[in-house]
């Protein structure tokens, strides 16, 4: 239920659609006569879907829609209404209004401090040494357009965004000597780094909006592969999450167009030539051809953006990425 209702205020247009809609029926009802009763409760849901839809708008507009409202009641009961009382109704509306619209810029205001704190880890992250620096943000860039350029839902492509940024948060549990290394990791080495999708989903695996949206997803399954040769847990096609499964390719080409400790970044042709080489093996072949069109659509411009950095570490996602590319 909780869920249901941060989906519905993460969405103000949707109280608009229904101001709207409440206001022409209440329009329409100035024709029947309901009863006072009925009245309250259609203008009550109005007046509070105006606060909650329009919070963002300056303080005249809400009060001169509310006061658009009350007119519409008042027409309705014109013979009995005084002008005391359609003072009292101006007042009581004004309020529904505000409280409506300040609990909204309340929420919005929890939501902006929520991503303000994920960005802070992110760059945390990232900022372990200058071979980082900008990954998370360059990944969770990639992946929300291509889920844009597959038109999933505005909830999955928000999660693909956040899921993003947190997608290596585990790699704060490897050391700096194996993650920092500039030569060819060891076995053992390897397998420390790999370890990286369970810490970050044993870190945030507590944080209850992360359960329901499917963060988690990405944090632990960004490296599975499509042919069940990834890991932690060697899942295959569809079993991988979709969240999981756009983020990988998304991963793997920031990691190719990077420079390295120990070699220069992969020129767009080369990574993306190597993306669709691996496509069904590595790659879920819709993503791939998602992704493909991105490029093709925007001319070097989704790939040209400036940032920070374009590197992720390079022992975890060299190693393994040469290794499948065969």
């Amino acid at each position: 239920m909780r869920l249901t209702i941060d989906n519905l205020l993460n969405k103000p247009v949707f109280f608009r659609y229904c101001f709207i809609i409440l206001l022409l029926i209440s329009t329409t009802l100035l024709f029947y006569d309901l009863g006072e009763q009925h009245i309250y409760i259609l203008y009550i849901l109005t007046t509070v879907s105006l606060g909650i839809g329009f919070f963002s708008r300056p303080t005249w507009f809400l009060i001169l829609v509310t006061t658009a409202v009350v007119y519409i009641r008042f027409m309705q009961e014109l013979e009995s209404t005084s002008f005391l009382k359609l003072i009292l109704l101006e007042i009581s509306y004004l309020i529904i209004t505000f409280i409506s619209a300040g609990f909204m810029k309340k929420h919005q205001k929890v939501k902006e401090d929520h991503l303000v704190l994920i960005s802070t880890l992110s760059n945390a992250l990232d900022s372990r040494d200058t071979y980082t620096s900008g990954h998370s943000n360059n990944v969770s860039y990639y992946a929300t357009n291509i889920a844009l350029e597959m038109k999933l839902s505005d909830d999955m492509i928000d999660t693909i965004r956040i899921g993003g940024l947190l997608h290596d948060i585990g790699k704060i549990g490897v050391p700096e000597s194996i993650l920092l290394k500039p030569g060819k990791l060891s076995e053992d080495e390897f397998n420390t780094i790999k370890k990286h999708p369970v810490i970050g989903y044993e870190m945030i695996k507590h944080v209850k909006e992360f359960q329901d949206n499917g963060i988690l997803d990405i944090v632990k399954y960004h490296h599975e592969r499509y042919d069940g040769k990834g890991y932690p847990n060697g899942l295959k096609g569809d079993a991988i999450p979709i969240v999981a499964r756009i983020m990988g390719v998304a991963d793997s080409f920031d990691a190719m167009t990077s420079k390295r400790v120990y070699s220069q970044k992969m020129s767009i042709e080369d990574a993306l030539f190597e993306i669709k080489k691996n496509k069904g093996t590595q790659f879920d072949p819709e993503i791939v051809d998602a992704f493909v069109r991105l490029y093709e659509k925007n001319h070097h411009n989704l790939f040209t953006r400036e940032c920070t950095s374009l590197v992720e570490s390079p022992q975890e996602e060299e190693q393994p990425l040469l290794q499948n590319l065969g």
